[in-house]
């Protein structure tokens, strides 16, 4: 049983001395893993990187099978952001959480879409500090559309107390459902900070706010998507949130 496709390559880890194992993320046959010949090569350096799309090939007897993989490279993503911790930062964070959320073997179009979708923005020749800012409220996004495409969307459209629409600024870390200012008072310390870009596609985006983002699909994720099954959020998305952490403190001036 053969299949090839454009792939993301989320994740590549040592199998013996010299091969690998890769997992991959396909438009219609989800994230799929199979073994990579010489994968820890020099010669396979440059293409096997996390982020990179591929056009990859897999092969094996059965769909259950682990497979083995081939591939030629599309688009370097890995190689473009190299050189920019932050986005360094992003994609790993990315790759890692995608591929430590989906389960295997099944499709899931609009997670490939929209991590493409991220990936070419992150990669994007000379991007600014304006562009990393929008990259990271889209990976806020991103992680929030991911939770509902793994059964467990954030209902962010009323207040869960009062109904009202406006002037929602918290989230129920129990629930996922957004509480209004006016109402959160007596439980504002339990509460999530729900920042306004995920309500407001037009709102200014603050550091602070990305931290808020980051912590609020994070606590989810950690729970619903990586809890149920014992397993810690990944490394690289504990990481990414310290750094942005980290540039959200005021310097030594202020």
């Amino acid at each position: 049983m053969d299949w090839q496709a454009p792939a993301i390559i989320l994740e590549m880890r040592p199998h013996g001395e010299h091969d690998a194992i890769a997992t991959l993320l396909a438009e219609t046959e989800g994230r799929r893993r199979g073994l990579v010949r010489g994968g820890q090569g020099r010669r396979h350096a440059a293409l096997w990187q996390s982020g990179n799309l591929v056009a990859a090939v897999w092969r094996g007897r059965l769909a259950e099978h682990l497979g083995q993989f081939t591939a030629e490279l599309i688009h370097p993503a890995a190689a473009l952001v190299l050189d920019d911790p932050l986005r360094l930062a992003m994609l790993a964070a990315l790759c890692a959480t995608v591929a430590g959320a989906l389960p295997e073997q099944a499709p899931h179009p609009r997670v490939f879409a929209g991590l493409w979708c991220l990936i070419e923005r992150l990669s994007e020749q000379g991007a600014g500090p304006e562009t990393a800012a929008a990259g990271l409220a889209e990976l806020v996004r991103f992680e929030v559309a991911l939770l509902a495409e793994l059964g467990y969307g954030l209902d962010l459209t009323a207040c869960a107390l009062s109904g009202v629409r406006d002037g929602l600024a918290f989230v129920s870390p129990r629930s996922g459902r957004a509480v209004s200012r006016a109402a959160a008072a007596p439980w504002r310390a339990r509460l999530l900070p729900l920042p306004g870009f995920l309500r407001d596609p037009d709102a200014l985006v603050s550091v602070a706010d990305i931290c808020a983002g980051l912590r609020l699909t994070g606590h989810f994720l950690a729970r619903e998507g990586f809890g149920v099954r014992h397993l810690p959020l990944p490394a690289a998305r504990r990481a990414l949130y310290d750094r942005v952490l980290r540039l959200a403190e005021p310097g030594p001036s202020q």
